[in-house]
């Protein structure tokens, strides 16, 4: 398993100036950009807000370390697992070892997430080089954001939890209190949840921490750190295109109506009397087919030509008797 390490450099001497100077170089894998809307998530494995005071406060410096901080739009992980710090007089101070530290955001079209695990951690500070000011097995937070759905917020304490050396029993009631003479104290607040319709945020483990070993005012150190924490937001939900509306097909013009007794062609005649009928059209023009009267007419034609020839021949046949 890689191990990075980040080295957050301080140097103190009695009548000089002391800073301590917060170094976390971004580790994070390939980004791959966000396909649509507008959803956030981000999510961090360590966050420290704290007051470090030196030499009977003479000195005050300010304490602020993130790890693995990840953010979305896109989709991005990180995965170190120490953070170092060159304290007093140059010895140094592991802040965070961890088997297991692994952040994680996306954010796409339909959903943003947010992902933290941390496994087998250990928490330093200035002062207390060799008692762990926390010590966890394991803890987890998730943030989840859907498109239509209520957005959820999850936070896992897993296994034994140690504060200043003491193991403690969390209570989702409310923080929990542990005091160390001599040390200091701490206040845990265990799996911080909150959700609106449109966010969620889940914390794991809060600590709000005053220590002062021995009271030498040597380093006292005062603030918060915040472990596996994890934000969503949702995407807003896709305009639906519209369907491109189908034109409306012309109206055929209708066709005048025909009246009655008009003529389109031929002849126009003069109606007279009573009759109100149609004119006949074409009425001098000869017949071009047949009719029910053509064999009648037909028969008398051949009729008269048969008494035509008869007379004819008898005629004849009287003149040439006469003869």
């Amino acid at each position: 398993m890689n191990s990075n390490t980040f080295r957050l450099a301080a140097v103190a001497v009695a009548a000089a100036p002391v800073a301590l100077l917060a170094a976390v170089p971004a580790h994070a894998a390939p980004a791959t950009p966000a396909t649509g809307g507008e959803g956030r998530a981000s999510a961090v494995v360590l966050r420290t807000g704290l007051d470090v005071s030196l030499l009977n406060k003479s000195i005050q410096v300010p304490l602020k370390v993130t790890l693995n901080e990840v953010q979305a739009p896109a989709s991005a992980e990180k995965t170190a697992l120490t953070v170092n710090l060159d304290g007093v007089e140059g010895r140094p101070v592991n802040v965070l070892r961890a088997d297991v530290a692994t952040s994680n955001a996306t954010v796409d079209e339909h959903k943003a997430e947010g992902y933290t695990n941390l496994a087998k951690a250990r928490i330093h500070v200035p002062g207390l080089a060799a008692l762990p000011l926390v010590e966890v097995e394991k803890v987890t937070s998730k943030a989840l954001c859907e498109a239509g759905k209520q957005p959820v917020a999850e936070s896992n304490v897993l296994g034994h939890v140690a504060v200043l050396g003491k193991k403690v029993t969390l209570s989702a009631g409310g923080p929990t209190q542990v005091s160390v003479p001599g040390v200091g104290e701490v206040s845990l607040e265990l799996s911080k949840t909150v959700t609106t319709e449109r966010t969620a945020a889940a914390t794991a483990l809060q600590l709000k921490v005053a220590v002062n070993p021995l009271k030498l005012n040597v380093a006292e150190v005062n603030g918060e750190v915040t472990l596996a924490e994890a934000t969503c937001e949702t995407p807003k939900a896709p305009k639906t295109p519209e369907e491109p509306k189908t034109p409306e097909e012309p109206k055929t013009p209708e066709e005048p109506s025909s009246t009655d007794g008009g003529s389109t062609g031929g002849d126009v005649k003069t109606q007279t009397g009573s009759d109100t009928g149609p004119a006949p059209t074409e009425a001098n023009l000869a017949e071009t087919g047949g009719s029910s009267t053509t064999p009648y007419i037909a028969g008398g034609a051949a009729l008269l030509l048969a008494v035509g020839a008869g007379a004819t021949v008898l005629a004849r046949r009287r003149s040439s008797g006469q003869s």
